[in-house]
């Protein structure tokens, strides 16, 4: 449909007075997120995830060509696949590859190989990059920004998950390729990452980190 068809409505807003205070809840709200590794084994409402990537999909996308495929992997079977082959491809990164800084960088964090939570977890998101479209014709169609379209849209998915207090971990094998054999997904589709997505178990423990204050992210010019 091109521009001149597309129908135009108004665009919602909060009250000039309003916005200071909702931009702080918000802002609290989401510093409260916290990426986890032990996941519980209770149940999530699929129509609750769907509709989460749903929300994925309303991100800002280079010409609108939303470039991105979501893989909602709820299958054991399938997530003891990923899991064999992801820390197949852990183990040698880690035993052979990973600079000794990278490791130093992780051990507050206790992670190594072992990726339990990729089958704990009741689903995984399989996020992959369209590198380009193919028409009804097999053409490519060439994709604009489609790796930065696809990091938006997987915020927008974290950001709404989290809204519901399911919790996540963005994970991203040493090699993904993998991904595209396991869940049979064209060669136009690269990996961009797992999001690893359900409840934290009861009386989990976070590590109490801090983000940066505005003054150390941003500059006013």
């Amino acid at each position: 449909m091109s521009m001149a068809h597309i129908p135009f409505v108004p665009l919602p807003r909060y009250p000039d007075g309003e916005l200071v205070q909702h931009s702080e809840q918000f802002y609290r709200f989401m510093d409260k997120r916290r990426s986890i590794r032990q996941f519980s084994d209770r149940p999530i409402s699929e129509k609750a995830i769907r509709n989460c990537i749903l929300t994925a999909g309303t991100a800002p996308s280079g010409a609108n060509q939303q470039p991105w495929t979501f893989v909602l992997v709820k299958d054991p079977g399938v997530k003891t696949a990923i899991r064999e082959k992801a820390e197949q491809a852990e183990r040698q990164f880690y035993e052979k590859r990973a600079p000794e800084e990278w490791k130093d960088a992780l051990k507050p964090l206790g992670t190594g190989y072992s990726k339990p939570f990729l089958e704990e977890a009741p689903y995984l998101i399989a996020i992959f990059v369209q590198k380009y479209g193919v028409s009804e014709d097999g053409s490519r169609i060439i994709h604009y920004y489609a790796q930065k379209s696809v990091g938006l849209a997987t915020g927008f998915l974290i950001a709404a998950l989290h809204q519901l207090g399911i919790s996540t971990l963005t994970y991203t094998p040493s090699s993904m390729n993998f991904l595209n054999t396991l869940l049979k997904r064209p060669e136009n589709e690269l990996p961009y990452l797992l999001l690893v997505v359900g409840y934290a178990p009861e009386n989990v423990m976070v590590p109490d980190i801090k983000r940066k204050q505005f003054d150390e992210i941003a500059v006013i010019l």
